[in-house]
């Protein structure tokens, strides 16, 4: 289980492609920032601008980093780094991906 104490979240939901992605951001203290978030079934492309680590914690996901052609399966438990400036297609078959987005320094 996951916890953040001394965290201030945004009542606003972040609501991508129709509302089958889902994330609320936490602000730390030091202004650090995370996003947990919902991936309900099919295949999604995000953009970075800032370098990325996405911790799976429910659920499973298929990733395929930009500029690569292999597809990798992420279970709950592990995570991916996506580089600044770059994206990702993540797709889920079945079930809900959860997950924790944490923006790692540039």
């Amino acid at each position: 289980m996951h916890s953040f104490p001394n965290v201030t979240a945004d009542a606003k939901a972040n609501v991508y492609f129709d509302g089958s992605v889902v994330s609320h951001t936490i602000h730390f203290q030091d202004g650090t920032r995370k996003t947990l978030g919902l991936i309900y079934p099919g295949s999604f492309h995000f953009g970075t601008a800032a370098p990325e680590r996405m911790e799976i914690i429910a659920g499973s996901c298929v990733v395929t980093l930009d500029g690569t052609s292999d597809p990798i399966d992420f279970e709950a438990g592990s995570a991916f780094d996506v580089a600044g400036n770059s994206g990702f297609t993540i797709v889920v078959t079945a079930g809900i991906c959860e997950y924790i987005c944490s923006f790692l320094p540039a």
